[in-house]
């Protein structure tokens, strides 16, 4: 009678066995081309000479904001309307004049940063409640503007410090 030896398998050896085994099963997805940048080419705004004390940044309320409904303004060439999860539980309405870089479609359900404490301002015969932010820059005489967008996993209302 030969000898058995029991081995011992860590807890989630056979999980982790089996995503293998469904992972190697699946069709490989296609490599996503990654854009390239050259940077040598891009001009960016100097940095101010004012400084900011902290006690004035602190008084700016970043905020993560999940975009629930996003369409162009009428009569606006320029301007988006985006209605907000900025979770308090009311949607909130911020316009943003970036319809030249983004099509309304492709920005609903995204994740977004917002600065939340501004007074309200009317544009267009609506109230705009705030300011999404966005990064510009100019790449061979051409303004070039990104939305700041982060990871989905981030909740509405989460405060940015």
């Amino acid at each position: 009678m030969d000898d058995f030896v029991p081995t011992m398998k860590s807890q989630g050896a056979a999980k982790n066995a089996a995503n293998n085994d469904a992972q190697a099963a699946a069709p490989a997805a296609a490599p996503v081309a990654e854009e390239v940048i050259d940077f040598s080419k891009v001009e960016i705004e100097p940095l101010f000479a004012d400084v900011v004390d902290f006690d004035t940044f602190s008084k700016s309320d970043f905020r993560a904001v999940k975009v629930l409904a996003c369409e162009a303004v009428p009569k606006s060439k320029k301007l988006l309307k985006f209605t907000l999860d900025d979770g308090t539980g009311t949607e909130r309405t911020i316009l943003s004049g970036i319809h030249a870089f983004y099509e309304p479609e492709e920005l609903v359900g995204k994740t977004l940063i917002a600065i939340t404490n501004l007074p309200p301002r009317p544009m267009m015969g609506i109230e705009s409640c705030g300011m999404l932010l966005s990064a510009i820059h100019e790449e061979e005489g051409e303004e070039k503007l990104n939305l700041l967008m982060v990871s989905n996993k981030i909740p509405a209302g989460a405060k940015l410090y």
